[in-house]
């Protein structure tokens, strides 16, 4: 208010002399009147005395008053003088419309005068000098007016238009986009206090100032100057220097790259500034390209910074788990989507908190460009979990050795009943939570692919770079991380064992009786019994803490046992013990060796679990050993008995270990479904689930009931 009362007080002052200067005119004015009058009342005079001088009696008496008027009288002017002086008024009084339509009829109507050529070439090019001359005013005139800031956008319209009118199209294009830029900068700046307040969704808001702008002045162009190819490439270099502008105040005014609140301001903006970029195609105009290539490197960084956030926060949670088991009455509600026996530990619920987290700020075209990173980006979070899971999980022989870093873990997870619940709660995360969760980013690329959507021009991470398929091995490599170390640290625990349970080569060496086949009760190997009644205890464990998760447990318990195997298959230091000439090998010690094998086959189709790898491993075992006997002058032909005495003697064993009973009668066990051969080759059938072959109509192990699995395994050493 105050500049706007200073400069009324400047016009009023300029009016007062405006005024001072119109007094002194009148008065000039006034004067050359006299003087004009005088000069008249002369020459009248004159004439007077000259007529009277004058004898001749033709000459008749005219009134010399009204022959002067007729003599200065407007008809006898040029009309061409008149235009001009008419026009040179117009331009004076900045009536410029006025002049404007004046001139373009006064340049139509000698257009025609052309043409008849009755006018000599001299005149008509000394008025046509005139014009350009009053036409170069007007368009000063014009311009000065055009580039008033406060000007309306309808007189600005007008004044180019005007502009457009006297030929100067490229210059009316050149103020428009001036003016645009000029009205869009102010906007912006009147709007950039306000990015610190409206942190989510200030992106979006920029978006749609610099992006009207940009749609008003192609509209504008399209309307006053056509959309001829000068004027297309005029205004795309004006728009791509405005988008470059609008992307750089994007990432100078973000929030800290790391917040919910960058990821969420950054998928709105995709969002926004992308629909803005399909309406303008309509004006044959295509930024989306350029759009991404200056928003990708901020939102990847945004991406980046906010999972390594969640990282942190996992990691943080699963070396803190307390194993609280979280149903879906106890946590949040995680989906609808998924199975109602939902097992979560509280570093799982953190897992899937965090997850839901980043995808409730997603939007749609957030997933069409970025969707493959973010699915890549969760694989690495999975690992990431999976790996400090493996870190709460106690190592093999407690050798930190084996840890790659030595972060600090203030939970260990010691029982088997810890164990397998952070183990569960990976597999359910893997196999529900998370597909569940980022179900509509695979739905969105079927969508896409359905309609004939291409990934031209959408980066590489986009939703069409990782298949369904590829994306879940990823997930179950993880898994198969996590189960294999439980595996391989549960196994070697039971194989360093102290005493006579642990698995040793030389206690094939140490057997006291010259032939099995005569034992009145052959069973495994104290180590072998160990290993089942461990087993037992954990499928036990495992059906209370995995409850309705029995595809878990079999893989888990499946795995064991081939581990089992595997290790006795690439462990150099225990077949080193046969290669030691300075012990006698006995034929009992090599059938012990290969009941044992029949036996760990035994458990795994008893448990019905995949048992062929087991299996392909134990005749592997079985070749080697009868071939390093057979080294140290042991008949293998006269040692070993038939195939089917080993069969039946390990599942009689499996029918007295789970009975509780080592050396009592039974019943007669009913012939088997199924006979698994070693010693022949191995069948080429897909199946990989055997039928039990336990006595009765006993469950296996890894299902049997509670009364079964508390009453006490008997250790019994053959030897006895």
């Amino acid at each position: 208010m105050q500049s706007k009362y200073l400069a009324f007080l400047r016009i009023s002052e300029e009016v007062v002399e405006a005024e001072q200067e119109l007094i002194e005119l009148q008065k000039h004015v006034s004067a050359q009147g006299i003087l004009v009058q005088d000069l008249m009342s002369g020459v009248c005079r004159e004439l007077d005395v000259w007529f009277k001088s004058n004898k001749e009696e033709d000459v008749k008496e005219k009134d010399f008053q009204a022959e002067l008027d007729e003599i200065l009288s407007d008809d006898t002017q040029d009309p061409k003088a008149i235009f001009l002086d008419k026009l040179d008024a117009l331009l004076a009084e900045h009536k410029m419309e006025e002049a404007l339509l004046a001139l373009e009829a006064e340049e139509k109507k000698y257009l025609v005068a052309d043409e008849s050529s009755k006018e000599s070439n001299a005149e008509l090019s000394a008025f046509k000098t005139a014009l350009f001359k009053r036409k170069a005013i007007l368009e000063d005139q014009l311009v000065r007016w055009s580039e008033q800031p406060s000007l309306p956008i309808t007189e600005l319209r007008k004044s180019l238009a005007g502009l457009v009118k006297i030929g100067k199209s490229s210059l009316a294009h050149q103020l428009l986009l001036k003016a645009y830029g000029s009205r869009l900068q102010k906007n912006v700046e009147a709007f950039l206090p306000s990015c610190s307040i409206y942190t989510e969704t200030y992106a979006a808001s920029l978006s749609q100032i610099v992006f009207s702008a940009i749609a008003k002045a192609a509209k504008d162009t399209n309307t006053l100057f056509g959309d001829s190819p000068m004027n297309m490439n005029r205004i795309i270099q004006w728009a791509e220097y405005e988008i470059e502008t609008f992307a750089r105040l994007v990432k100078e005014n973000s929030p800290l790259p790391e917040s919910v609140s960058a990821l969420r301001a950054a998928c709105i903006c995709i969002q926004t500034s992308l629909s803005h970029c399909s309406f303008l195609e309509s004006y044959g105009l295509k930024f989306s390209k350029l759009l991404m290539v200056l928003l990708r490197p901020y939102i990847e960084e945004v991406l980046e910074l906010n999972f390594r956030r969640v990282r942190r926060k996992i990691v943080d949670a699963a070396r803190n788990d307390d194993i609280l088991l979280l149903t879906p009455q106890e946590g949040s509600p995680l989906s609808g989507a998924v199975a109602p026996n939902i097992m979560l530990t509280s570093s799982g619920k953190k897992f899937i908190s965090v997850v839901n987290d980043i995808l409730d700020q997603v939007t749609p075209m957030t997933i069409v460009h970025f969707g493959g990173a973010i699915l890549n980006k969760f694989l690495q979070l999975f690992d990431r979990y999976v790996e400090t899971l493996i870190k709460v999980l106690p190592g093999p022989s407690e050798d930190d050795t084996l840890l790659e870093s030595k972060e600090p873990v203030e939970f260990k997870a010691e029982s088997d009943a810890q164990q397998l619940t952070l183990i569960g709660a990976a597999y359910t995360i893997a196999d529900e939570l998370l597909p569940a969760a980022v179900s509509k980013f695979f739905d969105m690329q079927t969508e896409k692919k359905g309609a004939g959507g291409s990934s031209e021009g959408l980066g590489s991470g986009s939703i069409y770079s990782i298949e369904h398929k590829e994306w879940k091995r990823h997930l179950q490599h993880s898994l198969d991380k996590l189960r294999d170390h439980f595996c391989r640290q549960y196994v070697l625990s039971f194989i360093y064992l102290e005493g006579k349970s642990r698995l040793d080569a030389r206690m094939y060496m140490e057997r006291k009786t010259d032939d099995l086949l005569f034992d009145a009760d052959p069973l495994p190997s104290l180590p072998f019994q160990a290993l089942f009644g461990r087993l037992q205890q954990l499928a036990s464990v495992a059906g209370d803490v995995l409850l309705g998760k029995d595809k878990i447990q079999k893989v888990l318990l499946s795995r064991l046992t081939e581990t089992v195997v595997m290790w006795l298959s690439n462990e150099q230091e225990f077949w080193d013990v046969f290669e030691d000439r300075s012990v006698q090998l006995q034929p009992s010690g090599l059938q012990q060796l290969i009941l044992d094998m029949h036996f760990i086959v035994e458990i795994a189709v008893c448990g019905r679990f995949p048992h062929r790898p087991v299996q392909q491993l134990v005749s592997t075992i079985i070749t080697r050993a009868i071939a390093a006997f057979s080294a140290r002058n042991v008949d293998p032909q006269s040692a070993l008995s038939e195939d089917e005495w080993f069969l039946e003697t390990a599942k009689g064993a499996i029918h007295k270990l789970m009975l509780g009973t080592s050396g009592s009668e039974s019943e007669p066990e009913p012939e088997p479904e199924e006979h698994v051969a070693l010693h022949d080759e191995i069948s080429d059938s897909d199946e990989s689930i055997a039928t039990p072959s336990t006595s009765g109509s006993e469950d296996s192990f890894a299902s049997a009931n509670n009364d079964d699995l508390e009453s006490p395994v008997y250790f019994t050493d053959p030897e006895a």
